[in-house]
């Protein structure tokens, strides 16, 4: 059975539901989860019709603006690339590497059909409900670095009961 995380932030709750059939990333994703690390996490890059992106710790520090985006464990994850960057799916992020390993704790959801990230970006889940969240994160005032000018933080996330 699929498994689903509520993600309150501070403009609503999203509900994610994490693939099967991408174990690594959806085990890493329940095991930072677990470790309470996305809560208090912001959205560092937000750009409307394409994503918005999370998952940065240095992103809590607002003097280290310049820096988020940059942060994370120094793990990266095997890539399974099997999805497509349909509108309301959840992917990894990552550096540029050869491997198209992603990234240890950033990840993306996207605001559009971005088919040309696919073959390059790990998506492991996708929004079931609270896309309406993810049009106001995704219309927010941005600077140029498009890092939201007003935070929008992860209050915290939490994996949804299921009842069998």
């Amino acid at each position: 059975m699929p498994e689903t995380f509520t993600m309150q932030t501070s403009l609503g709750d999203i509900t994610l539901r994490l693939f099967d059939d991408t174990p690594l990333h959806r085990d890493n994703f329940k095991k930072l989860v677990s470790e309470n690390y996305y809560d208090g996490i912001r959205f560092h890059r937000v750009i409307e019709g394409f994503m918005i992106q999370t998952g940065d710790p240095l992103s809590r520090h607002e003097n280290k603006r310049m820096l988020h985006g940059t942060g994370g464990p120094s793990t990266r994850i095997d890539a399974e690339i099997k999805h497509s960057n349909k509108k309301g799916t959840l992917a990894a992020a990552r550096d540029n590497n050869p491997a198209k390993a992603s990234s240890g704790s950033q990840f993306y959801i996207n605001h559009a059909d971005n088919n040309f990230l696919d073959g390059q970006y790990t998506v492991f889940g996708i929004v079931e409900a609270g896309m309406d969240v993810v049009e106001k994160i995704a219309a927010v005032k941005t600077d140029p670095n498009d890092n939201p000018i007003d935070p929008v933080t992860i209050t915290t996330i939490v994996p949804v009961l299921q009842v069998s």
